[in-house]
């Protein structure tokens, strides 16, 4: 298997500023996919479940927001 190491060198984003765009993606995302998974819980109704998620999705929305936040102070630096 190879592996190889992009730096920055190739796409001109560093390591680290592409991991924390890729962070504030994965949690929207992840917040969109949860709402399917909250309204398929509703329909089914089952309470517990639909909290569940609801939770997950909360987290999910601090963490893009955490992310964005951070992301914003770096680049706009």
């Amino acid at each position: 298997m190879t592996s190889t190491t992009e730096t920055g060198h190739v796409t001109g984003t560093p390591d680290k500023d592409y991991d924390l765009i890729w962070y504030v993606e994965a949690c929207l995302e992840n917040a969109l996919r949860l709402e399917t998974y909250i309204q398929d819980a509703e329909r089914a109704k089952d309470p517990e479940v639909a909290d569940l998620f609801r939770k997950a999705q909360a987290d999910s929305r601090k963490g893009a927001e955490l992310g964005k936040q951070l992301l914003s102070r770096r680049l706009s630096r």
